[in-house]
């Protein structure tokens, strides 16, 4: 299959693995941060570490936004919910994401109205089909997911659909990373670029990391040869003393965006003064809320919002692991108390969780391995 079979063709992934064993210093220690999610989920489904000298460490950032998202947040959304005339609508990977009352799913199955869809049109067509009903789709992602709500939300207006409305969680990438920079426990080498959220905004966002912080980017694709090439690009640069931002996902990622995508964006959102993130607090304009050219269609414009704070659980140190300071398998709940069919922290949550990446590829690999060894002894 064109992009998929040549991206995972192992006398190339071989040679990508040869040439960053030969560009790495020995005497020197690397730590490159993956931001999106999606990249940590790959290096660990295709054991990229394995292939990797032991002096480069990769530490997973705060690119999953459904383990950014605060469990007050989802609180709040179920809320709503709770009105029997209010039919909730949300992505699957949101269902089993714990608030301080349960998750969506567990909501459900008291007898709140909630539904997976797979897309904010799928919601759009539910309130088509529901004029007695009200339905709020419950928004998040980053600036991926965003133009599709501005668009759905668009098609709202222009068919004067009043019985649908959404809850905006959608969160924005660059104050983020801005946040990891100005964490005082956090040293990072370079970053390896968000790929998903790079197809709308493109690459020049990241300009200032390389121009402000002295730090190389390479966006990258999401195949294994994908981040090894990635890996090989950012270790020429600190070779070199360098410090810019490459491509290496141009076959899907354009240098200024997609303008299409950014004017839908642009005409629906505007930027949020200040908006929690879980483990990171508060970030000033790190997140977009509806205008009020559409505040019709906004939930928190409709309906009365409690605005609940939750804090995590104490032993869940999802903070931590979102900002790279631990290891999934550091956190005193990994494992044990916490693992995907009982996930306590929204890390564990997502297919793009660090956590869940961890569990499902690294941890049931090492217990596998534990146990054929007790078996053979």
């Amino acid at each position: 299959m064109r992009y998929v079979d040549e991206f995972r063709d192992p006398e190339l992934i071989t040679r990508a693995s040869e040439e960053i064993y030969r560009l790495a210093d020995p005497a020197r220690h690397y730590r490159i941060m993956e931001v999106c999610g999606g990249h940590t989920h790959a290096i660990y489904r295709f054991g990229l570490k394995d292939v990797l000298p032991s002096n480069i460490e990769l530490i997973h950032g705060p690119g999953c936004p459904v383990c950014v998202l605060p469990m007050g947040r989802i609180d709040d959304g179920l809320a709503v919910a709770r009105n029997a005339n209010v039919i909730f609508a949300a992505f699957g990977d949101m269902m089993r994401v714990p608030g301080a009352h349960g998750s969506p799913l567990e909501h459900k199955a008291r007898g709140t109205d909630v539904r997976i869809v797979y897309s904010p049109a799928d919601a759009l067509q539910i309130a088509r089909r529901n004029r007695d009903r009200h339905v709020m789709f419950f928004a998040i992602g980053f600036e991926t997911t965003a133009p599709s709500t501005a668009l759905t939300l668009m098609r709202a207006k222009a068919e004067g659909i009043a019985n649908f409305s959404v809850f905006c969680n959608h969160v924005t990438i660059i104050p983020a990373i801005r946040a990891i920079l100005d964490s005082p426990d956090m040293r990072l080498d370079a970053f390896i670029g968000p790929g998903h959220v790079s197809t709308v905004i493109g690459c020049r966002p990241y300009e200032w990391i390389a121009r402000n912080e002295g730090k190389p980017v390479v966006t990258s694709g999401f195949e294994p040869l994908d981040l090894l090439q990635s890996i090989v690009m950012l270790l020429r640069q600190l070779q070199a003393g360098e410090a810019r931002v490459e491509n290496q996902y141009k076959r899907v990622v354009p240098w200024e965006g997609n303008r299409a995508a950014l004017k839908a964006m642009a005409e629906v959102f505007q930027l949020r003064p200040y908006f929690e993130w879980r483990g990171l607090g508060f970030i000033s304009q790190s997140a977009l809320k509806i205008r009020d050219e559409y505040a019709e269609w906004d939930a928190e414009q409709r309906f009365p919002i409690p605005g609940t704070r939750v804090t995590d659980p104490k032993a869940a140190q999802c903070g931590e692991v979102l900002k790279g300071v631990l290891k999934p398998a550091q956190c005193k709940l990994f494992g044990n108390e916490c693992t995907p069919e009982h996930p306590i922290g929204a890390l564990m949550v997502s297919s793009e969780g660090s956590c869940a990446a961890y569990y499902n590829y690294e941890h049931r690999k090492a217990v596998a391995m534990v146990t054929s060894i007790s078996s053979v002894a």
